[in-house]
């Protein structure tokens, strides 16, 4: 396997598709990379990205300076595109058109990476799809989504798919002891309880804050007795993803205002001259829609965690013979587990996953956690 697609777990039959190609030396023009969260469909265009402007043979040696600015995200035609908005503005896509012909100027290929191309609509995916259809010569279009089908059929019967699919929890573990130095214990935890999550996985092993937190969020159904709990609880939840959100972004704006400041010559204190106005007026319009989407990501994060919760319930009531999410807390499910049929569990998994449909239907976050952490009251033991 080639260096740069060492932080792949559990993908080496795609990888054998990638390195066919790069042996080929002539890739299709547009691929799509789709896969569950964590999965790595990201990881997997840039490190193709990467080997594909790679400067040695074989191609791929993750040590050149082509490799390197790849992976970090500096190479000068290689243009990896994420958006903190909702969605992809269509005039976010005609700068992208724009820069696709504009020809190589160091490497072999102009590449345009386009993170979450479900976040496009299908106006502004209309807009792109004649870039895909007839791109200019050694331009290549890698587009990353969950699933196909949350790109447009337009766009996915034009593009090469490439599938990944969820690395085991050995898998992960095993890269998180082989890049990140953590014991085989520490990481057999973080891959378990993020449930194969590459991403999330490393966060929880180097981040005690992000253990706590999710420690919290795993422990909520046994300390919810009554319904002022329950309301409490909500709020918390809320106050959490919100204070997480805005300290984010808070971080982001600081950064790029002052970068903005930096290119325009003015110091920190300087005042800000009519005609700049606008440019930092978008960045504060940006910084609250970053936001917005970052507060609407912790608190789907949180239901997916407390989903655990119930998921290991229902594997216990159900009696099959598999390892716990929540291993650790396996004494406290399984008191939970004996107080409830398995049909008030899965009504509870329902009311979860229809939190998650309302959330990202804009429903205001504290009245869509009040009225599921009421359905999440702890069963009265007789």
């Amino acid at each position: 396997m080639r260096p740069v697609f060492a932080e792949l777990a559990g993908q080496q039959r795609i990888i054998q598709v990638l390195e066919r190609q790069i042996e080929l030396g002539a890739p299709t023009h547009a691929w799509l990379f789709t896969g569950p969260p964590g999965s790595g469909r990201t990881t997997a265009a840039r490190a193709f990205a990467a080997a594909l402007q790679c400067e040695r043979q074989p191609a791929g040696c993750g040590q050149c300076t082509a490799c390197v600015q790849v992976l970090e995200g500096t190479h000068p035609d290689v243009d990896f595109i994420s958006t903190h908005k909702v969605a992809y503005q269509i005039e976010d896509v005609r700068q992208l058109i724009t820069r696709a012909q504009e020809s190589a100027r160091t490497g072999r290929w102009r590449i345009i990476i386009i993170e979450d191309a479900d976040r496009m609509t299908e106006r502004t995916t209309n807009v792109l799809l004649k870039a895909i259809e007839e791109p200019p010569a050694r331009t290549l279009w890698f587009l990353c989504a969950p699933s196909p089908a949350d790109v447009l059929v337009t766009i996915r019967s034009r593009c090469r798919a490439v599938n990944l699919s969820i690395p085991s929890v050995d898998e992960v573990a095993d890269l998180l002891v082989r890049r990140d130095g953590l014991s085989q214990e520490q990481a057999h935890f973080a891959a378990r309880v993020s449930q194969s999550h590459i991403g999330v996985a490393r966060m929880l092993a180097r981040d005690e804050q992000a253990r706590s937190r999710r420690e919290e969020v795993i422990s909520l159904p046994l300390r919810l007795r009554t319904l002022p709990q329950a309301m409490a609880a909500a709020a918390q939840v809320v106050s959490l993803a919100t204070d997480h959100a805005e300290a984010t972004t808070g971080a982001s704006l600081a950064e790029r205002t002052a970068a903005l400041r930096h290119a325009n010559g003015l110091g920190e204190e300087e005042t800000i001259p009519p005609g700049l106005r606008g440019a930092f007026k978008q960045l504060e319009e940006d910084a609250k829609r970053f936001s917005r989407r970052a507060t609407f990501d912790s608190l789907d994060r949180t239901l997916i965690d407390l989903t655990t919760f119930f998921r290991d319930v229902l594997t216990l009531q159900l009696g099959t013979r598999v390892e716990l999410i929540n291993e650790h807390r396996r004494k406290e499910i399984s008191a939970y587990a004996a107080a409830q049929p398995s049909e008030k569990t899965l009504s509870q998994i329902d009311a979860i996953n229809g939190t998650r449909r309302r959330l990202a239907a804009n429903v205001t976050p504290l009245l869509a956690l009040e009225a599921l952490m009421s359905t999440l009251l702890q069963p009265v033991r007789r």
